[in-house]
């Protein structure tokens, strides 16, 4: 109820300019996408809706716009699509009934496959339909095949690792053929 309020105690006068900070922070779901909708309603009025939020996942579905600064420095100034693709690492996430068999031709042919938290494999290197002809010419059966990029907050993260006071680095030594992303016990902060 609060972040209601205050939403609307910001809209008393009918600026032209909105700045909101965490805007769906402690909201339930539809509380989200009430806010979600308000916010684009507002710009589609011709109002300017400035957004800062940790979230990056609402923030991928909700802004049409991206500025990035790091240490003062303008980083990115571009469409939230754009910004995605241009910095992004394309991939694709594959199932199959036989994920060993697959994992090892798709090694073979010099992919960079690593295991989902959601299941399947994320392979970088092939694209789809290449992986698809490999599959097939090896008998293998595939579930799922669908080319995928990178979130927001990937893309964010990479983008601004240089310019970030403090991050949290996991040691690749420290992860698991099981989760090979996972975070590990041992953080190095800097």
């Amino acid at each position: 109820m609060g972040q209601r309020l205050g939403i609307a105690a910001a809209l008393i006068g009918d600026p032209e300019v909105l700045i909101l900070d965490e805007p769906v922070n402690g909201l339930d779901t539809e509380g989200i996408r009430w806010i979600r909708g308000l916010m684009r309603s507002l710009a589609a009025e011709g109002r300017t809706v400035f957004l800062s939020s940790h979230v990056m996942s609402e923030m991928e579905l909700t802004a049409d716009h991206i500025v990035v600064i790091g240490q003062g420095r303008l980083l990115a100034d571009t469409t939230m699509r754009d910004f995605i693709e241009t910095n992004s690492r394309a991939h694709t996430l594959v199932r199959s009934p036989e994920p060993e068999k697959l994992r090892a031709l798709l090694e073979t042919a010099g992919a960079q496959v690593r295991l989902e938290p959601t299941g399947g494999w994320r392979v970088e290197g092939p694209d789809a339909a290449t992986i698809g002809d490999l599959a097939r010419d090896h008998g293998v059966a595939v579930h799922e095949l669908t080319p995928a990029h990178s979130s927001l907050e990937e893309v964010y993260t990479a983008l601004s690792r240089s310019s970030v006071e403090y991050r949290t680095e996991y040691r690749t030594e420290d992860r698991t053929d099981d989760h090979p992303a996972a975070p590990s016990r041992k953080e190095t902060v800097r």
